[in-house]
């Protein structure tokens, strides 16, 4: 199949043999080729080759990848004349040259060949330096040759704007004023792993739509916030390539490291970063930088996050890899009757207490779990994750009390009792005196061999099992994504020995709760037996 030469010739680079790629740059390739097979679009190639032409005002070219992500953001239409791909996400390792290619971008969407007059463009960042870092490419460029584009542009410190089109380049930290923007005929966000939230994104989009062809082009390497917008955005590019949902319009360019034990082999390194192949002074930094890790990886986790794009989280010992909390976080499958064993972690109870269930069919472990917050509690400023979500998922429940009841615990374990049959509760041997009594109103004591008292040495030998459950994809925890915060908050520590240990990563802001309720299950996981409830009455002794 033919397309154009921007096109065709990078996806044949991809399938080439010398081509070092991750899997996603094969399934954008297939998307690509879908696409143009199967729906009416077709490229400008007369537009696409007035815009290569600006090349020639700038002191770089664009690579083969740029080339190919521009003729599809800018250039491909569908019949009715509206963009195919609109909006354009670059997750690239650090030094690929994102910002160049934004800046080309921009630079060429402001002018007569766009058609668009008033074409504003508002950049958004986190931060005033980052969010200036496109605009002053394009300011130095007009700087550079001032005599020149003097006669058609308009440009200072704050405001670039083409004197032919009265289309405008900006920069932002917030959302611009009514005075100042809200008609954009683009946004471009800059480093979006770095938004905690979705206030100022939204903001930012609501103003598209009213001058023809609205576009979005939104430039990133991974970062270390997690569950916030980037962690959403990349969950539906994958679902876009792997086919699970439609695009929307959204073309997905992702290259990172498909395994983290890839990094040991430089020749991998050109999946994380397209650019890498042309840039050998960019090789050789890299080759510093990766020593610097291998020396001392707590310290120098930005190789990985940044470079790879495989976040490891604030250790060199992580529970497991983002990608497989992602594949955790999963519907459970009907369980009614089903054995299974409970887990507690009821350390603070002003704070956040946690309980759950945990089953095994066959190798699959499944975990039903719910928390309990303090309203009350002086953390609660400093959690950036979304409880409410959770609540209104039916996870979560709020108390409006000093203390969370231990009665709260036990009430929801006959509930579950009533559906589930619970062999055994296992609970932090320290805290079993604040349950005690509760869990013996509902029949759980040690003397009847239903309570696990847990030690740091049962934590150890289920960390093992823990470990293993999770790179191979054998656990799902439903489909709220509160689980998966718990475990990336959870720091494993090991010994000399091997033996591992779960702390918090930081005690106010990052909460570990359910994950420990989880391991505390874990290590009764043996107790779970492959029996059916009989009827509706519960098989357990409460």
């Amino acid at each position: 199949m033919k397309i154009c030469r921007q096109i065709d010739q990078y996806i044949e680079y991809v399938r080439s043999k010398e081509a070092v790629v991750c899997k996603e740059q094969l399934l954008l390739c297939d998307l690509v080729e879908k696409v143009f097979a199967e729906e009416d679009v077709y490229v400008d190639e007369e537009q696409l080759s007035k815009y290569m032409g600006l090349q020639r005002y700038f002191p770089y070219k664009l690579f083969p990848w740029e080339q190919f992500c521009f003729a599809l953001h800018n250039c491909t239409y569908r019949a009715d004349g509206q963009l195919r791909f609109p909006i354009l996400l670059i997750l690239v390792g650090r030094g690929a040259g994102k910002n160049g290619y934004l800046a080309f971008e921009d630079f060429a969407l402001v002018t007569p060949i766009n058609g668009v007059k008033q074409y504003h463009i508002d950049m958004f960042a986190t931060s005033e330096d980052q969010a200036k870092a496109t605009f002053e490419d394009i300011w130095n460029i007009l700087e550079d040759r001032e005599d020149y584009f003097k006669n058609y542009f308009r440009w200072n410190l704050e405001c670039i704007t083409n004197i032919k089109t009265g289309s405008k380049i900006k920069y932002h930290t917030r959302a611009p004023g009514t005075k100042d923007g809200g008609r954009p005929g683009k946004i471009d966000f800059d480093e979006y792993h770095a938004y905690k939230d979705y206030k100022l994104i939204e903001v930012a989009v609501s103003g598209l739509g009213k001058k023809k062809h609205p576009r979005r082009t939104i430039i990133t390497t991974q970062g270390d916030e997690r569950d916030g917008p980037l962690d959403s955005l990349i969950e539906d590019a994958l679902g876009i390539l792997n086919g699970d949902i439609p695009d929307n319009g959204m073309l997905p360019f992702i290259c990172w490291l498909d395994e983290a034990k890839e990094v040991d082999t430089k020749e991998m390194w050109h999946k994380a970063n397209p650019s890498l192949r042309y840039l050998p002074d960019l090789m050789h930094e890299m080759e510093i930088e990766y020593e610097e890790y291998k020396r001392d990886p707590v310290n120098h986790t930005a190789f990985m996050t940044k470079r790879m794009n495989r976040p490891t989280g604030e250790t060199e010992f992580c529970v497991t890899d983002w990608e497989n909390l992602v594949e955790a976080t999963k519907k459970l499958p009907d369980l009614k009757g089903m054995s299974c064993v409970a887990g507690i972690d009821y350390a603070k109870t002003n704070d956040f207490v946690a309980a759950g269930l945990l089953f095994k069919v066959d190798e699959k472990r499944y975990w039903l779990h719910h928390t309990w917050v303090c309203k009350r509690s002086r953390d609660l400023p400093r959690i950036k994750y979304p409880l409410k979500e959770a609540e209104e998922a039916g996870v979560l429940t709020f108390v409006d009390e000093a203390e969370i009841s231990p009665t709260l615990v036990t009430e929801w374990l006959a509930q579950q009792a009533r559906i589930y049959i619970i062999e055994s509760v296992a609970i932090d041997n320290f805290r079993y005196s604040l349950l005690s009594d509760a869990l013996k109103s509902i029949g759980f004591t040690p003397e009847k061999k239903n309570v696990k008292l847990v030690r740091p040495s049962d934590i150890m030998k289920a960390a093992v099992i823990i470990g293993y459950v999770l790179s191979r994809h054998l656990i799902a925890w439903g489909e709220c994504p509160i689980m998966r915060w718990y475990a990336w908050n959870t720091e494993a520590k090991a010994d000399k020995k091997g033996n591992i240990t779960y702390e918090k990563i930081e005690p106010r802001s990052r909460k570990t709760d359910g994950f420990m309720a989880y391991a505390a299950a874990e290590t009764e996981e043996d107790k779970i037996k492959k029996r059916p409830m009989i009827g509706r009455r519960m098989r357990t002794v409460c």
